[in-house]
């Protein structure tokens, strides 16, 4: 029997894992005792992890279609003749000088393999290295906006007295999970208040001391109606906002308690009173992004919430909210720019990021199928997607299937068969993290610079290929510039290289902590909290119910889909058999004429659904819930055509001050079948 430590990165958590092994196999995934993130613990993804390494789905050799393109028709080829497709097609297109219609999705562009993905683009000549969407996004827009520098936040859970969450799902998967975990435990043993607003009564609500049941979309005036009665009774920390007299009186008039109860439902004597506790703890902490924070959040909201830490003077100190610079470990040089690359990154961006009226806006993935569908500035010939799932994750998920239809070549270098590698037309896929190395750098709410090592402890199981390894191969064959800013022999070479003297300490301790961090910025700026909020899709006439997703910890709502042995956890008031269920609440319900566990049909402005009615207290009337994850058309028969995707129900909305798609949910009609 032998052991062997390495670093889980199924999700954004970073948890340090041991894996036990018998005739090298892999037997058994645990955690890692004394690791800083979960110090032992490890989660129901984490746990069935050999399940996505010796499963039925997994991609397991290069692959060429050979059918309709969704039609699950393939023919298994050599790596060499993979690469020689892909390599012509690029080849072809710079030497017409179209680098720019060029296109790459990833669902990372943390670490070192996303950063050779986004290396390539720019050497080849394309301005579109594209990351799917996520709570990153408004979070280092928060930053910079309200901290005037780039950056990302971190909470310090372990030492707060006071917790506040706008419905972040401590308990149902947000930040690092088993973290989370660990930190719900601590502040029961410690008698710590935990805070829930939250529209329902998820797991993170039932665990908090009180739940306070809030309208969706409303979350941004709760908090600045609590930020008003801090100013209005004086329990403001001095100097800890600046910009906060040009606004004061805004707050006192606008978010006085008795005009956010309206809009909220929230009581005038709740708000007051979480005002004043929050303000008198001493070490409170705010905290946002809904459920698992995979989706951005308005710009309006998340900066509500980060003022709250402000008001308060807890930030960047003990206890409370750190504003942290960006990681800086990937030192390369600047990529060698010969006359086709310098043409094609002249042209803007496909998604328009980073321009015009979103200048700060790095990604905006939901704009594709607009410009696909003739809208944008010029046509994509190839999409090459890695570790992202968009046919699945992106809301109006059909639209951006359907979109991919007018992308000539489409390159997957997923590990699965997922509903994105599907669509494509050439299969190059990636080893799975139990085989390979990588850095995985580790942001998740963590109050520190952290970096764990993904190390191999098995053998590739199949004819796989490593993604870094796969870019510095592509990268040698299309030649000239491209093969001069790619100059490693291969991927393991440049993560010694780029790891520097970090690279012993991951070898040997399995994750490297700097917690003598540079920080971005000391104080708050007033700002982004005028902007309009987000609006809800959906007339009130015709859809009278309002349609939220929720996280479920048991479910994996990210690009990697659930394992069987997770699936087999789930609730049967969540998924029965091959139905998904939708939560209402009784009084809801009643005036509908719907009883638990009727056939009834969801209907939205983006399409409708068959579902099972589930009864629950535990929601507000006139709203009612359905799971994220499920849905899914591929993988096995142990996850494909179980329950309904919501995501196909719901449409993109963009946060008008940042372009981000800031969704929340949509309004619904619910009728008997």
């Amino acid at each position: 029997m032998v052991y062997e430590d390495s670093t889980c990165s199924l999700c954004p958590g970073g948890c340090g894992i041991t894996v036990r092994k018998i005739d090298n196999r892999a037997v058994k995934i645990e955690g890692k005792p004394g690791h800083p993130v979960n110090d032992g613990g490890i989660c129901i993804l984490g746990l069935s992890g050999l399940q996505m390494l010796y499963g039925p789905t997994r991609i397991k050799a290069p692959m060429k279609r050979m059918g309709e393109r969704g039609a699950g028709k393939w023919q298994k080829i050599s790596w060499d003749e993979a690469l020689g497709m892909l390599t012509e097609k690029l080849t072809a297109i710079r030497e017409r000088e179209e680098a720019h219609t060029v296109a790459a999705i990833a669902g990372s562009d943390q670490g070192t393999v996303p950063a050779l993905l986004a290396r390539f683009m720019a050497a080849f000549g394309s301005p579109n290295f594209i990351r799917t969407p996520s709570y990153q996004d408004t979070d280092e827009l928060a930053v910079g906006t309200l901290f005037g520098e780039a950056g990302r936040t971190g909470f310090d859970l372990e030492n707060a007295d006071y917790i506040l969450s706008f419905g972040s799902g401590i308990a149902d998967g947000w930040g690092s999970p088993v973290r989370m975990i660990k930190a719900c435990s601590l502040w029961k043993e410690k008698r710590v208040p935990v805070v829930q607003v939250d529209p329902r009564l998820s797991n993170s609500a039932a665990k908090a001391t009180r739940w306070v049941p809030i309208t969706p979309g409303t979350e941004a005036d709760l908090a600045l109606g609590i930020a008003a009665v801090m100013i209005a009774k004086n329990l403001v920390g001095s100097g800890a906002v600046s910009g906060l007299g040009g606004i004061k009186n805004t707050l006192l008039t606008d978010y006085a308690p008795e005009k956010v109860s309206l809009s909220t439902g929230v009581s005038v004597e709740a708000i007051v009173e979480i005002a004043k506790d929050f303000a008198r703890a001493n070490r409170p902490l705010a905290l946002c992004g809904r459920g698992k924070a995979q989706s951005p959040e308005s710009l309006r909201e998340t900066a509500a919430v980060y003022l709250l830490n402000g008001l308060t003077g807890n930030v960047n100190q003990e206890g409370g909210m750190w504003a942290i610079a960006p990681a800086d470990y990937i030192q390369w040089p600047e990529v060698a720019r010969d006359k086709a690359a310098s043409a094609g990154l002249r042209q803007p961006r496909f998604d328009g990021a980073g321009s015009g009226q979103y200048a700060n806006a790095r990604h905006l993935l939901q704009r594709l199928p607009d410009g696909l569908n003739g809208n944008g500035p010029y046509p994509i010939q190839v999409l090459m997607v890695a570790d992202a799932n968009p046919c699945h994750s992106l809301h109006d998920a059909a639209a951006f299937k359907a979109a991919l239809d007018k992308i000539p070549f489409i390159v997957s270098f997923s590990s699965f068969n997922d509903e994105t590698a599907a669509m494509a037309d050439l299969l190059l896929p990636d080893h799975v993290y139990l085989e390979r190395y990588a850095d995985v750098p580790v942001a998740a709410g963590l109050p520190s610079q952290t970096i764990g090592l993904s190390k191999p402890v098995v053998s590739p199981q199949f004819n796989t290929r490593h993604l870094g390894e796969t870019l510095i191969n592509l990268a040698q064959a299309v030649g000239g510039s491209v093969a001069e800013s790619f100059p490693w022999k291969n991927y393991e070479t440049c993560l010694q290289e780029t790891l520097a003297d970090k690279w012993d300490v991951l070898m040997q301790k399995g994750v490297w902590v700097d917690d003598d961090f540079a920080t971005a910025g000391s104080s708050l700026q007033m700002a982004a909290l005028d902007t309009p909020a987000v609006e809800i899709e959906g007339d009130a006439g015709t859809f009278p119910l309002l349609l939220m997703p929720y996280d479920s910890i048991r479910i994996s709502s990210g690009y990697i889909g659930d394992t069987p042995f997770m699936i087999k956890t789930v609730a049967d008031t969540v998924i029965k058999g091959k139905d998904g269920f939708v939560e209402i609440n009784p009084q809801t319900a009643g005036e509908m004429g719907l009883s638990e566990g009727d056939l009834a049909t969801l209907t939205t402005p983006r399409g409708e659904a068959p579902v099972r009615v589930h009864l629950f207290e535990g929601i507000k009337p006139g709203v009612i819930a359905m799971a994220k994850g499920l849905g899914h058309t591929a993988y096995d028969g142990f996850l494909a055509d179980k329950g309904i995707n919501v995501n196909e129900l719901i449409g993109p909305v963009e946060d008008p001050s940042s372009g981000l798609d800031a969704a929340w949910g949509i309004r619904a009609k619910l009728a008997k079948a």
